[in-house]
């Protein structure tokens, strides 16, 4: 005996599965959601219709669709005769993501690395002679600015391929 799936509860089920991949990139729950719906549609949608869809509210979707536009996820597209804006995921979904991941982890690492420079000149502006224990908390911290230049250039050249 087979049971009758509808094509709903089937892109409800993927939705909620790739939603869990999604949120790995650090998008939110709602924004994963979002994007995963609009993959699976694949085909321009307003506001209106992503809010009715997922359940959440218009402005709910105003943020999420402004983020996933920040990280080139979906694109805004015109269609003659519609007056709203409308929102299509890109489909080159696996350059996508990387690319914004990358990203992220690149300006991530950079600003965490501009701030251990930081510490590390104050370390070195000290007018006392270091002690044993300032001397090895240095060597720590270039070890720490040491990794936080790899995994930029590991990313830098990510990118290049």
């Amino acid at each position: 005996m087979s049971v009758k799936v509808t094509k709903e509860e089937l892109t409800y089920k993927i939705i909620t599965e790739f939603s869990k991949t999604l949120g790995m990139f650090g998008l939110t729950p709602v924004e994963a959601r979002l994007f995963a719906y609009l993959y699976l549609v694949n085909e321009p949608v307003t506001l209106d219709g992503m809010s009715e869809a997922i359940g959440k509210s218009k402005t709910s979707m105003s943020t999420s669709i402004r983020s996933l536009l920040d990280m080139n996820l979906v694109t805004r597209v015109w269609k003659k005769g519609v007056r709203k804006d409308l929102y299509q995921a890109n489909s080159q979904l696996f350059k996508s993501f990387m690319n914004s991941y990358m990203n992220k982890w690149l300006a991530a690492a950079t600003h965490q690395q501009d701030a251990l420079v930081s510490i590390e000149e104050e370390i070195n502006e000290v007018k006392e002679p270091a002690t044993g224990e300032i001397l090895k908390l240095k060597e720590y911290l270039q070890d720490i600015i040491k990794f936080h230049e790899q995994v930029a250039d590991l990313f830098r050249e990510m990118k290049q391929e």
